[in-house]
């Protein structure tokens, strides 16, 4: 069982479709769970089906519904760390290691989950997966705790291969989905979940496993 886990993402609504079940069970397990969100996602276009957002509202709304899924999920430590959403590729590196290390030196995870950096599609899950790996890069080996990464990229495996962390995230499905229909501007985008009914069986399909990859320091 993990003591504290500490997941560091880039948006509000990245939680809910990448880790949620994971982050779920583990808390269910008993494991403390902080969840760093970089930005308030407010350069987002989705504003709701149909639109109740704007890009005035937009990041208040945004913060509610980041705050409604965490509580679905049971996450007791919800950090919003003010970084500009779609900018994080243009922040200064230091900046975001030194903020990410600080949080490593105040909570000692057990285990951290983030993007993998390359592999990641978008520039700010990129970039926030980078920053992260060099934080916990430039901690003493003995000390870094494992990171599990979410990686998605066209062909992704072929260069890093397959997922060494499988979860089976069935038992936690009925969180997952209060966490990804929490971000009620975003949930329904025809990319994401859409505005059709599933099935058990095809959300269970869907979104009933979770994979990571265990990112492999050089030394």
């Amino acid at each position: 069982m993990e003591r504290h886990v500490l997941v560091i993402l880039p948006h509000p609504d990245d939680e809910a479709f990448v880790a949620a079940g994971t982050l779920a069970m583990h808390v269910h397990s008993g494991a403390q769970v902080t969840f760093a969100c970089l930005t308030l996602g407010e350069m987002g276009r989705n504003m709701g089906i149909p639109p109740f957002a704007n890009r005035a509202t937009l990041p208040a709304i945004r913060k509610l519904e980041l705050e409604d899924s965490c509580r679905a999920l049971g996450i007791q430590d919800l950090r919003m760390l003010g970084f500009h959403d779609k900018m994080l590729e243009f922040e200064d590196p230091e900046l975001l290691d030194r903020t990410i290390g600080d949080l490593l030196q105040e909570i000692k995870p057990t285990l951290v989950m983030t993007f993998y950096p390359g592999y990641a599609v978008h520039p700010d899950h990129n970039a926030c997966g980078a920053a992260v790996v060099r934080a916990v890069g430039k901690l003493p080996a003995h000390e870094r705790p494992p990171v599990q990464c979410s990686a998605f990229s066209s062909g992704h495996e072929l260069e890093i291969g397959a997922p060494d962390v499988i979860n089976d995230v069935r038992p936690y499905l009925k969180s997952k989905l209060a966490s990804i229909r929490a971000h009620r501007s975003q949930f329904q985008a025809a990319e994401l979940m859409g505005n059709r009914d599933y099935t058990d069986k095809e959300l269970e399909v869907r979104f009933g496993t979770e994979v990571f990859w265990t990112y492999k320091f050089e030394s």
